[in-house]
């Protein structure tokens, strides 16, 4: 065997002992094959679950957890108002939690600044209907603890379950740790700053496009319209009907119509009150590698608060 040989054997084997955020998913819908570095596929996952660094983490609610689970997951639920993952300041909803509070949460579940995550929802519901958001806000979330070895479980449980992959109703045991990670607030943005930065940065509206249009207002921000001179990229275009996301070309295609390709623009995302804007971010910064992208974590709902909104098609 000569020496170019050896070195393909060893980069075959380097790719399939890599990390969980590196993984090559050859999508059933598409012709394209996906490279990204934060989704994991069901049969990925199926081999690694137990893997000893890796930490799998739950979004779901508790009874949704207790009937059926990965096994070595751990639940933290993703809710609204108050949760781990999200605080209410004053009357802004999914805001972040104090840092203090975060990083109690993460040590008690045995999470460090360290640790290889992958997070685990389900699809939609009548009950949760934007449950596809909520593992993009928890990754947004970890990042700003200073965690980045994240991935998300593409098309969640339901994909897995469909599969017929095993589930448990047992729970994990944890061991808590000392959290020591910072805090990186260059990921968010405020009111004053997008306010004042309207005619520099891109700002990106990522609801429903019919919100963004007007012609529907939601409960929490009660002008219609969007931010003036924003343009409307709604996250759902990035998924699928069955939960799962479409392929970076896919995605790349539906953004770069958009925001363009220039990787390195100033680009702001928001949306009603901070999950979709989390699920572009995630897209952007994650699948596509874009370098300076904030979240307005006040979104709509605080826009409306001081600030009127525009009804036109925006630039």
């Amino acid at each position: 065997m000569n020496v170019k040989s050896f070195f393909l054997i060893g980069l075959l084997i380097g790719i399939t002992t890599v990390a969980c955020v590196d993984i090559l998913d050859n999508k059933d819908n598409s012709d394209d094959q996906q490279f990204t570095e934060s989704l994991v596929t069901t049969d990925w996952l199926s081999s690694h679950a137990g893997d000893e660094d890796l930490v799998l983490i739950d979004v779901r609610s508790s009874a949704e957890f207790l009937n059926g689970n990965i096994s070595n997951s751990i639940n933290i639920p993703f809710e609204v108002p108050v949760s781990a993952w999200t605080a209410m300041k004053g009357d802004l909803l999914v805001e972040l939690p104090e840092f203090s509070d975060l990083s109690s949460r993460l040590g008690e579940n045995g999470i460090s600044s360290t640790s290889k995550i992958v997070l685990i929802t389900n699809v939609p519901t009548n009950e949760n209907p934007y449950s596809l958001a909520s593992p993009t806000r928890v990754a947004l979330t970890l990042a700003y603890a200073g965690i980045t070895n994240t991935a998300i479980l593409d098309g969640g449980i339901d994909k897995w379950i469909r599969e017929g992959k095993p589930v448990t109703k047992d729970s994990k045991a944890i061991t808590p740790v000392s959290f020591t990670g910072k805090e990186d607030n260059s990921l968010f943005t405020d009111i004053n700053y997008v306010k004042a930065n309207t005619d520099n940065a891109l700002i990106v509206d990522t609801r429903d496009a019919e919100v963004y249009a007007g012609s529907v207002i939601e409960p929490w921000a009660s002008k219609a319209g969007h931010i003036p001179g924003a343009v409307s990229l709604p996250a759902p275009l990035l998924w699928n009907a069955d939960g799962t996301y479409k392929t970076k070309t896919q995605i790349e295609s539906i953004v770069s119509k958009v925001v363009g390709d220039d990787r390195n623009r100033e680009i702001i995302v928001y949306c009603g009150v901070g999950g979709y804007a989390s699920t572009t971010w995630f897209a952007l910064t994650r699948i596509l590698d874009y370098r300076d992208v904030k979240v307005f974590d006040g979104s709509s709902q605080e826009w409306v608060l001081h600030y009127d909104m525009e009804m036109s098609a925006g630039n």
